[in-house]
């Protein structure tokens, strides 16, 4: 794991938060400001490959920067990279970097937390094995989170009060040139029109 910049301190209950950026949203900053309620850090993760599609649109040197921006007046905010982009291939790579025993928490849309609990790991324990590494912190995205009975308590739901905003909607929004200024931070409404016009 690299650092582009790191919260002072040692947390002991660490926020994790990968995704793509394709921009940073206001519900990504509104999903790790609601962490905060549960965990000491966040660090927001752009992976350098991501397992399930490809990097397109902004490049990593400007989803780092809008990252960077986006979050620069937020003390308890990290920006890293990871070389994995599987969630458990992250921890590892949290657990390197934060050592002494740091309890992870992965933060999530309702989306991801359903792939991630109904994905075909090729074994069924996988699941579980996973929930030993980490536990999920979840936010409505189209419609609430409801985790099986048997992930209750590894798989939480958290209020962020901006369900449905995505990176993918600021994209769309852009091409078709209506308006999307107020889905991204205010910090970095100029730099992303110029990266997505």
């Amino acid at each position: 794991m690299e650092f582009f910049r790191r919260a002072t301190g040692r947390p002991s209950r660490l926020g994790v938060l990968p995704g793509s950026f394709n921009p940073v949203t206001v519900a990504h900053l509104a999903l790790a400001h609601a962490a905060l309620q549960h965990v000491d850090e966040v660090v927001l993760v752009l992976p350098r490959v991501f397992p399930h599609k490809d990097f397109q649109g902004a490049s990593f040197a400007d989803r780092v920067e809008l990252l960077l921006t986006a979050t620069s007046e937020m003390p308890a905010f990290s920006v890293a990279t990871a070389e994995g982009g599987l969630f458990l291939e992250i921890a590892r790579e949290c657990r390197d970097a934060y050592a002494g025993g740091v309890q992870l928490s992965f933060l999530c849309g309702r989306d991801a937390a359903e792939r991630i609990l109904g994905w075909d790991y090729g074994r069924p324990d996988a699941v579980a094995g996973m929930f030993r590494e980490f536990d999920l912190l979840v936010s409505a995205r189209n419609g609430a989170f409801a985790p099986p009975p048997e992930y209750a308590k590894a798989a939480k739901a958290i209020e962020i009060g901006c369900d449905g905003v995505s990176a993918t909607e600021v994209r769309e929004r852009i091409a078709r040139g209506e308006p999307w200024d107020d889905l991204v931070p205010p910090a970095i409404r100029e730099r992303v029109r110029d990266i997505y016009r």
